[in-house]
Protein backbone atom coordinates (compact mmCIF):
# COMPACT_ATOMS: atom_id res chain seq x y z
CA UNK A 1 0.00 0.00 0.00
CA UNK A 2 1.18 3.83 -0.74
CA UNK A 3 0.33 7.04 1.27
CA UNK A 4 -1.91 9.07 -0.63
CA UNK A 5 0.47 11.80 0.50
CA UNK A 6 3.11 10.64 -1.76
CA UNK A 7 1.07 9.94 -4.50
CA UNK A 8 -0.72 12.99 -6.17
CA UNK A 9 -0.60 12.42 -10.12
CA UNK A 10 -2.35 9.00 -11.86
CA UNK A 11 -1.70 8.28 -15.01
CA UNK A 12 -3.98 5.92 -16.91
CA UNK A 13 -3.97 4.44 -20.09
CA UNK A 14 -6.81 4.46 -22.69
CA UNK A 15 -7.74 1.84 -24.34
CA UNK A 16 -8.13 -1.40 -22.16
CA UNK A 17 -7.23 0.34 -18.45
CA UNK A 18 -9.49 3.49 -18.22
CA UNK A 19 -11.99 2.32 -21.32
CA UNK A 20 -13.39 -1.02 -22.61
CA UNK A 21 -13.09 0.33 -26.23
CA UNK A 22 -12.95 -3.37 -27.29
CA UNK A 23 -16.75 -3.51 -28.93
CA UNK A 24 -16.30 -0.62 -30.89
CA UNK A 25 -13.10 -1.91 -32.36
CA UNK A 26 -13.95 -4.83 -33.13
CA UNK A 27 -17.47 -3.60 -34.74
CA UNK A 28 -14.58 -1.37 -37.13
CA UNK A 29 -13.45 -4.68 -38.00
CA UNK A 30 -16.14 -6.98 -38.59
CA UNK A 31 -18.09 -4.25 -40.54
CA UNK A 32 -14.76 -4.36 -43.22
CA UNK A 33 -14.95 -8.40 -42.90
CA UNK A 34 -19.22 -8.11 -43.81
CA UNK A 35 -18.39 -6.22 -46.56
CA UNK A 36 -16.32 -8.88 -48.10
CA UNK A 37 -18.35 -11.54 -47.35
CA UNK A 38 -16.62 -12.86 -44.56
CA UNK A 39 -18.67 -13.77 -41.14
CA UNK A 40 -18.21 -11.60 -38.22
CA UNK A 41 -15.74 -12.24 -35.41
CA UNK A 42 -16.62 -12.36 -32.05
CA UNK A 43 -15.31 -9.43 -29.71
CA UNK A 44 -13.53 -12.29 -27.78
CA UNK A 45 -11.71 -13.20 -30.34
CA UNK A 46 -10.16 -9.40 -31.07
CA UNK A 47 -10.84 -8.13 -27.49
CA UNK A 48 -6.80 -9.43 -26.25
CA UNK A 49 -4.88 -7.46 -29.70
CA UNK A 50 -7.25 -4.24 -29.40
CA UNK A 51 -3.77 -2.97 -27.58
CA UNK A 52 -1.68 -3.54 -30.43
CA UNK A 53 -4.08 -0.86 -32.40
CA UNK A 54 -4.89 -1.12 -35.93
CA UNK A 55 -1.86 -3.47 -36.29
CA UNK A 56 -3.01 -5.91 -33.68
CA UNK A 57 -6.97 -5.28 -35.09
CA UNK A 58 -5.73 -5.63 -38.89
CA UNK A 59 -3.86 -8.72 -38.27
CA UNK A 60 -5.84 -10.57 -36.43
CA UNK A 61 -8.97 -9.87 -38.87
CA UNK A 62 -8.28 -10.63 -41.90
CA UNK A 63 -4.57 -12.78 -41.14
CA UNK A 64 -1.81 -10.37 -42.32
CA UNK A 65 0.91 -8.30 -41.10
CA UNK A 66 2.81 -4.93 -42.06
CA UNK A 67 5.27 -6.47 -44.42
CA UNK A 68 2.43 -7.92 -46.51
CA UNK A 69 0.90 -6.33 -49.73
CA UNK A 70 -2.18 -4.95 -49.48
CA UNK A 71 -1.76 -4.24 -45.69
CA UNK A 72 -1.57 -0.62 -45.55
CA UNK A 73 -4.97 -0.31 -47.27
CA UNK A 74 -7.01 -2.61 -45.06
CA UNK A 75 -5.46 -0.33 -42.04
CA UNK A 76 -6.62 2.64 -43.77
CA UNK A 77 -9.70 1.55 -44.44
CA UNK A 78 -10.03 0.00 -40.73
CA UNK A 79 -8.98 3.71 -39.46
CA UNK A 80 -11.60 5.21 -41.53
CA UNK A 81 -14.33 2.59 -39.95
CA UNK A 82 -13.56 3.20 -36.68
CA UNK A 83 -13.24 7.24 -36.53
CA UNK A 84 -17.09 7.12 -38.12
CA UNK A 85 -18.20 4.99 -35.08
CA UNK A 86 -15.39 5.35 -31.93
CA UNK A 87 -17.50 5.85 -29.44
CA UNK A 88 -21.40 3.42 -29.84
CA UNK A 89 -20.21 0.70 -27.30
CA UNK A 90 -16.92 1.69 -25.27
CA UNK A 91 -17.41 2.86 -21.75
CA UNK A 92 -15.29 3.75 -18.69
CA UNK A 93 -14.90 0.19 -17.03
CA UNK A 94 -17.07 -0.37 -14.21
CA UNK A 95 -16.35 1.66 -11.12
CA UNK A 96 -13.59 3.66 -12.92
CA UNK A 97 -15.87 7.12 -12.82
CA UNK A 98 -15.96 6.66 -8.97
CA UNK A 99 -12.71 6.27 -8.81
CA UNK A 100 -11.90 9.13 -10.46
CA UNK A 101 -14.47 11.10 -8.84
CA UNK A 102 -12.29 9.89 -5.47
CA UNK A 103 -9.10 10.96 -7.00
CA UNK A 104 -10.24 14.41 -7.15
CA UNK A 105 -12.20 14.57 -4.13
CA UNK A 106 -8.92 13.67 -2.56
CA UNK A 107 -7.21 16.26 -4.93
CA UNK A 108 -4.54 13.73 -6.69
CA UNK A 109 -4.81 14.76 -10.74
CA UNK A 110 -5.28 11.79 -13.07
CA UNK A 111 -4.33 12.09 -16.43
CA UNK A 112 -4.40 10.21 -19.41
CA UNK A 113 -1.16 8.83 -21.60
CA UNK A 114 -2.11 6.73 -24.82
CA UNK A 115 -0.77 5.54 -27.70
CA UNK A 116 -3.98 6.10 -29.33
CA UNK A 117 -3.11 9.34 -32.13
CA UNK A 118 -5.05 12.52 -31.59
CA UNK A 119 -7.37 12.54 -34.34
CA UNK A 120 -9.34 9.34 -31.83
CA UNK A 121 -8.32 10.16 -28.89
CA UNK A 122 -9.76 14.13 -28.57
CA UNK A 123 -13.18 12.63 -29.89
CA UNK A 124 -13.50 9.45 -27.55
CA UNK A 125 -12.46 11.56 -24.50
CA UNK A 126 -14.57 13.99 -25.28
CA UNK A 127 -17.06 11.19 -25.86
CA UNK A 128 -16.42 9.69 -21.99
CA UNK A 129 -17.18 13.03 -20.76
CA UNK A 130 -13.59 13.11 -19.08
CA UNK A 131 -11.83 15.88 -21.61
CA UNK A 132 -12.23 18.56 -18.83
CA UNK A 133 -11.59 16.99 -15.68
CA UNK A 134 -8.24 14.97 -16.87
CA UNK A 135 -5.00 17.19 -15.82
CA UNK A 136 -3.98 15.71 -19.12
CA UNK A 137 -4.40 13.93 -22.15
CA UNK A 138 -1.06 12.44 -24.31
CA UNK A 139 -1.99 10.76 -27.45
CA UNK A 140 0.76 8.69 -29.09
CA UNK A 141 1.46 11.58 -31.44
CA UNK A 142 1.79 14.10 -28.88
CA UNK A 143 5.58 13.77 -28.36
CA UNK A 144 8.21 12.48 -31.43
CA UNK A 145 8.02 8.85 -29.64
CA UNK A 146 5.35 6.48 -28.82
CA UNK A 147 5.44 4.07 -25.64
CA UNK A 148 7.42 1.99 -25.09
CA UNK A 149 9.58 5.14 -24.96
CA UNK A 150 9.25 7.64 -22.02
CA UNK A 151 8.49 10.48 -23.92
CA UNK A 152 4.93 10.81 -23.55
CA UNK A 153 4.94 10.09 -20.11
CA UNK A 154 7.41 12.80 -19.54
CA UNK A 155 5.24 15.16 -21.52
CA UNK A 156 2.48 14.23 -19.14
CA UNK A 157 4.37 14.65 -16.02
CA UNK A 158 5.91 18.65 -17.04
CA UNK A 159 1.99 19.29 -17.90
CA UNK A 160 0.54 18.10 -14.76
CA UNK A 161 3.61 19.29 -12.58
CA UNK A 162 3.96 16.43 -10.53
CA UNK A 163 7.65 14.67 -10.13
CA UNK A 164 7.75 11.34 -11.22
CA UNK A 165 7.97 9.87 -7.56
CA UNK A 166 5.13 10.87 -6.89
CA UNK A 167 3.18 9.27 -9.83
CA UNK A 168 1.40 6.01 -10.83
CA UNK A 169 0.95 5.25 -14.08
CA UNK A 170 -1.98 1.95 -14.71
CA UNK A 171 -2.03 0.04 -18.08
CA UNK A 172 -3.00 -3.23 -19.45
CA UNK A 173 0.41 -3.52 -21.91
CA UNK A 174 3.40 -4.40 -21.54
CA UNK A 175 4.79 -1.13 -23.54
CA UNK A 176 3.22 0.97 -20.45
CA UNK A 177 5.19 -0.78 -17.91
CA UNK A 178 8.40 -0.46 -19.42
CA UNK A 179 7.40 3.08 -20.44
CA UNK A 180 6.61 4.05 -16.79
CA UNK A 181 9.78 2.52 -15.66
CA UNK A 182 11.72 4.45 -18.15
CA UNK A 183 10.24 7.46 -17.40
CA UNK A 184 10.71 7.05 -13.29
CA UNK A 185 7.09 6.63 -12.31
CA UNK A 186 5.97 3.37 -10.23
CA UNK A 187 3.57 1.10 -12.47
CA UNK A 188 0.93 -0.75 -12.19
CA UNK A 189 -1.15 -3.29 -14.44
CA UNK A 190 -4.57 -3.42 -14.89
CA UNK A 191 -5.10 -7.65 -15.06
CA UNK A 192 -8.64 -6.54 -15.88
CA UNK A 193 -7.07 -5.00 -19.46
CA UNK A 194 -6.63 -6.39 -22.81
CA UNK A 195 -2.83 -7.76 -22.04
CA UNK A 196 -2.00 -8.58 -25.38
CA UNK A 197 -0.62 -12.31 -26.12
CA UNK A 198 3.00 -11.64 -25.41
CA UNK A 199 5.07 -12.00 -21.86
CA UNK A 200 2.68 -12.66 -19.01
CA UNK A 201 1.75 -10.02 -17.08
CA UNK A 202 3.25 -11.30 -14.24
CA UNK A 203 6.77 -11.42 -15.74
CA UNK A 204 6.43 -7.36 -16.96
CA UNK A 205 8.38 -6.34 -13.92
CA UNK A 206 5.54 -4.06 -12.36
CA UNK A 207 5.47 -2.56 -9.13
CA UNK A 208 1.34 -3.60 -8.94
CA UNK A 209 -1.19 -5.27 -9.81
CA UNK A 210 -4.88 -4.63 -9.80
CA UNK A 211 -7.70 -6.67 -11.03
CA UNK A 212 -10.34 -4.19 -10.83
CA UNK A 213 -10.52 -0.35 -11.36
CA UNK A 214 -11.52 -0.11 -7.85
CA UNK A 215 -8.64 -1.56 -6.37
CA UNK A 216 -6.54 1.41 -7.49
CA UNK A 217 -7.64 2.94 -4.02
CA UNK A 218 -6.16 0.60 -2.59
CA UNK A 219 -3.10 2.15 -3.68
CA UNK A 220 -3.48 5.56 -2.72
CA UNK A 221 -5.01 4.96 0.80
Amino acid sequence: MISDRSVKLVLLDLDGTLADTAPDLASAANRMRVSRGMAPMAVADLRRFVSQGARGMVGQAFNVSPDDGGYQALRDEFLREYESALCSESALFPGMDDVLRQLEERGIKWGIVTNKLTRFTVPLVDALRLSKRAACVVSGDTTPFSKPHPAPLLHALAVAQVDAMLSLYVGDDRRDIDAGRAAGVRTVVASYGYLGDGLPYQQWGADHVIGSARELLQLVN
